[in-house]
Order: C-alpha cells, then structure tokens, then sequence
C-alpha cells in the first residue's frame, strides 16, 4: 500500500455529524480532531472576531464540565490538546493514549451539545478581554504587525469574506453580547457544520459506538448558507504607506491568486520555493547574500476556499530604500517569465514538498488534521496522493507561465516604514 494512500471509513450520524475513522495501531496513541465549518469568512462586518473568541469560550467550560478542567482532564491522562480559528474553519484537537479514548469524546460533546447553559456575563467579559490583550499583543504593538490586516482589508473587495483580519477589529470584539454569542453558537457550532476524525490505535466498530453513545442525542441546527465569494482582479495597482515603531521598512507586494486546490495553486506554492524558500533560491541569494540589501525575503502563496493571493515580503537592510528591493523583486519575476527555471531547481523544490509532506504523516495530530482538512477542502478525506501529485506534475514552463501571469497583474504594494522622529 502507498504511503500515501490510507484507509478510513466515513460515517454519517442522524443529527449530521460527519465522522472519519482511521485506525493505526503503531502507537498506542488516539487523536481526536474536530472541524466546525466555521471561520471569520462566516462573519460579517462590524461583529468580526466571533469565530477566534469562539476558540477561547469553548475551554471555558460546558454543562458537565467546569471552567479550565478540559486541559486538566486531557493533561491529567497524559494528552495534549488545543485549537486554532482560520478564515475557513475552527478545530478543536486532542492526542492521548489510546485507552483514554471516552475522555475527549466526552468532552467534545460536551461543549457541542452543551455549552450555552454554562455560558454567563462573567465568562464573556473575561475572554473578551483576553482576545483583546491578544490583539495588542500580536497586531498592534507588535512591529509589522498590522501589515496583514491592512493587506486583506484593501486587497479584497468590500465585503469579501477575507477583508477583516481573523481575530477581528478591537471595536467589533468590545462590542459583542451574551445574546451575539449564543446566536452565533447556535448558527455555527451544529453536529451538522462538524466533522469529527478519530485517528490511531482504535477499534473502528467500538470507537464508532462510542461516537453515537457521546454525540447522537445532539440535535442540530439550521446553518446559515455559505459566503459568497466571487473571483476578483485588481483594476490598478494599490500603494499603501503606514508608519509603525519599526527600525527598518519593509516592502509587501500582494497579487490576486487562486482558492486552495484550484488550477495554478500549486504552480504558485512552487513558484514561492524558488523564490525564497532556501539560502540558495533566487530572491534570497540575490537580495540577501550577494548585494546585501535585504534582512531578510520570502514568498509564499495563500490560498483559502474563497480566495488567494501571492505574497513577497522583504525587509531593507540599514540605508536601503523599498524602491531597490522592489526594483530587484520584479528583476528576479522577470528573469523567470523570460526566461523560466532549471529542471535543478523544481526537482529540488519538488523533493523538498515531498520530503515535508512524509515528515508530517509521521505525526498522528497530522494525519487527523490532513484528513479532516481534504474532506473540508475537497469532500475526499484520503486525498494525500492526489494532493502530492500536483506538484509532482508541475513542470518548468507551468511555473514560467504562473509568474508571467503575475507580471501582468495588478497588485497591492505596502510600505511600512519608521515613523519619523
């Protein structure tokens, strides 16, 4: 059997619930990985941030379970245990041993089917608080650290699920109420917007009857239709300069890309690589190690279910002017849209995807999460080899064209520079 192709059985409950098993019995370790098809594109404006304040209000206790005891119960059997919000989606995730499988299935359907009664003013106020503490923390006392919220509010269109930042505007997340949150909840967090995966030393037959035992009583609720969101190009370039408590500027050039898994995503994920993704790929070797006007470059493509984008990223060395690093930049796009790459440089980048992507199957967290993320992404949860042929069959003139295409379009440039004494 191909390393990449794994075995899984996908199970449907009465109430929707979506739940994807896969046994591997090499350790006697269980991961449990949930899905809510949730994320801050399921916002809107002016209440942005529901869904990250959602990841902190759902450690804050359930019915059956007291505030901060779902670590405890977790550590205390020898697991971990987090959860992360995206644009797309939230996830909840636990790994322990495997005989210690009840306890986050207990706690998960705890939290899904009953969180609003232990939900309370108090519990609000204080993770309200917290997020905000976060958001100073990490964006706006953070050097560059609005770089990304500006790029994605003036990139994409008005309205566009991606143009306010994950973790929300500061106002939106002082103003939120008991009564948005519950709604929220009520809209979002259903067995039927969930997909549930339990991976690694499991009886798939006992585990699944545990899994109704725990989940099937939850009934569920009437999810909102998706965002819509349309394919969208630039009609002029966009300048933007804002000043920040920086020592040095820094250059972002953002392109309208493609959404995850469409045509040209890989290209461009390939692209980046050559760019920047080693000491030796051509922006890095350029701009950093032979001319020295760089602190630092990278590149990379983002692509989500509603949209994409490509992105380079440079700092200036000391005396150095943003001018220079774009003018450079956009030397190195030309030279690979005149003039394409070697046949040395995407067997590298490609053995390099390849090498990662074997690296992170050796982690169970991983393989849940992979198998959760394809069946969002692309209904198929065993979509490893497909996924990995991509960029297997991505050939040099394919990369050629993906950075012509660039060239020629319109994009977002943003200047953030010192503030001036």
């Amino acid at each position: 059997m191909s390393l990449f192709n794994l075995t899984y059985t996908k199970t449907i409950l009465e109430n929707g619930l979506e739940v994807i098993l896969h046994r591997d019995d090499s350790l006697p370790l269980v991961a449990v990985n949930i899905w809510y098809k949730v994320g801050s594109a399921n916002e809107r404006k002016g209440k942005t941030g529901l869904a990250h304040l959602f990841e902190h209000m759902m450690f804050q206790g359930s019915e059956n379970v007291p505030k901060e005891m779902h670590f405890k119960y977790i550590q205390e059997a020898g697991g971990i245990l987090n959860g992360s919000t995206s644009f797309d989606r939230t996830n909840y995730y636990e790994k322990l041993p495997s005989n210690a499988i009840e306890i986050p299935l207990w706690l998960e359907s705890d939290r899904m089917g009953f969180l609003l009664n232990a939900l309370d003013e108090e519990k609000l106020e204080n993770q309200k608080s917290v997020v905000i503490n976060e958001r100073l923390e990490r964006y706006d006392n953070q050097p560059y650290g609005l770089a990304w919220e500006i790029i994605v509010k003036n990139l994409f269109p008005e309205n566009h699920p991606y143009s306010w930042p994950t973790i929300g505007f500061k106002e939106d997340i002082e103003s939120f109420t008991l009564e948005d949150v519950r709604s929220f909840f009520k809209s979002f967090y259903s067995p039927s917007n969930a997909t549930l995966v339990v991976a690694g030393d499991i009886d798939q037959s006992e585990t699944l009857a545990l899994v109704r035992k725990y989940f099937n009583e939850i009934p569920s609720y009437e999810t909102p239709a998706p965002p819509a969101s349309v394919d969208f190009q630039l009609s002029e370039n966009i300048f933007i300069e804002h000043r920040d408590n920086v020592q040095l500027p820094r250059l972002y050039l953002a392109f309208p890309t493609v959404k995850s898994y469409q045509p040209k995503d890989a290209e461009f994920e390939i692209l980046s690589d050559i760019l920047s993704g080693s000491k030796n790929s051509r922006l890095n070797k350029r701009l950093v190690f032979d001319e020295q006007i760089a602190q630092d470059v990278s590149a990379f493509q983002f692509s989500g279910k509603y949209g994409g984008m490509f992105m380079i990223v440079s700092t200036a060395k000391p005396g150095i002017k943003i001018s220079e690093l774009k003018e450079k930049i956009f030397e190195e796009l030309s030279s690979v849209s005149s003039n394409g790459i070697t046949e040395t440089e995407l067997t590298k980048t490609r053995n390099g995807i390849k090498s990662n992507f074997i690296a992170s199957m050796q982690n169970l967290d991983n393989i849940a999460d992979h198998l959760n993320h394809y069946n969002f992404y692309l209904n198929e949860p065993n979509s490893f080899e497909w996924d990995i042929n991509r960029y297997m069959s991505v050939q040099t003139e394919n990369v050629k064209d993906v950075c012509y295409e660039l060239l020629n379009k319109k994009y977002l440039e943003l200047n953030i520079t010192p503030k001036e004494n």
